[in-house]
């Protein structure tokens, strides 16, 4: 199948916050990975495993060390004036908490046109057509566009998050822990969105989750990542019948089941 991310031998770190203290912190070491073309890939491991900050590395929010990231086979750090607009309109990310992530001071309508103000040229009208869809998609009623974010509860808030990450049409998405703030009843609409989006909108995810439960049920493949480096990655079956690693059985035989 065609690569749409890869990751080559990538790096990232964090200078220390002491006073005084130079050194550095390496929080991914030398991580390659590929994703393909319309999959959901999960990445799992325990918090300060380092796949979130991966993340941040793919959407530009922290930059690399060393290594590459290339999307549709081109290097994200060095692009064109024109691939650097097109970019962040090609990958988008729904964060763990949709209250901190969504302006309160913005009406949803504002929120989810915000994206097209921004990032194109098209009408009023346009952009309303845009929202309309966008709202059906994600299971949202048109009156919600006149609310502030407080009015929402957590799910339907991680779907306003959603549609605002999809008002743009991105090819990738990264859900980072999007479902670990939520009840349980809610968790599973909101997986249950996302695999219907994968389909409908040939949409690849990079899901990001410490839940092997969730991940089992979602994801198409799956990398294991352990004090930054992945350490594991195969078919998501594969992993959870025949785990090679030892980390890997640990972290399985921690999820809890119903016999």
């Amino acid at each position: 199948m065609e690569i749409l991310l890869e990751t080559k031998n990538l790096t990232i770190e964090y200078k220390s916050i002491n006073e005084g203290d130079n050194s550095y912190l390496r929080a991914v070491s030398e991580v390659s990975l590929k994703i393909q073309r319309g999959e959901i890939y999960a990445l799992a491991g325990e918090s300060g495993c380092g796949k979130s900050t991966l993340a941040k590395a793919v959407t530009k929010l922290v930059s690399p060390k060393s290594g590459e990231i290339l999307f549709d086979g081109k290097n994200i750090y060095n692009q064109t004036q024109l691939e650097k607009k097109e970019y962040p309109k090609q990958v988008q990310m729904v964060f763990q908490n949709p209250y901190s992530s969504l302006n309160p001071k913005m009406k949803i309508y504002d929120i989810l046109k915000e994206p097209l103000d921004i990032n194109t040229k098209l009408k009023k009208s346009e952009k309303d057509e845009l929202i309309a869809e966008v709202l059906q998609e994600t299971g949202l009623q048109q009156d919600c566009l006149t609310l502030y974010p407080h009015e929402f509860s957590g799910g339907q808030r991680q779907r306003i998050a959603i549609a605002r990450a999809l008002i743009l049409n991105p090819k990738l998405l990264i859900a980072d822990e999007p479902v670990s703030a939520l009840d349980a009843s809610i968790q599973a609409q909101i997986i249950n969105l996302l695999k219907e989006l994968k389909f409908k909108r040939d949409l690849t995810i990079l899901f990001i989750s410490h839940d092997m439960n969730v991940i089992k049920y979602l994801a198409d493949r799956v990398g294991i990542m352990n004090k930054g480096k992945l350490i594991e990655e195969n078919y998501t079956g594969t992993v959870f019948r025949y785990p090679k690693e030892e980390y890997t059985k640990v972290l399985l035989s921690s999820v809890p089941s119903l016999k």
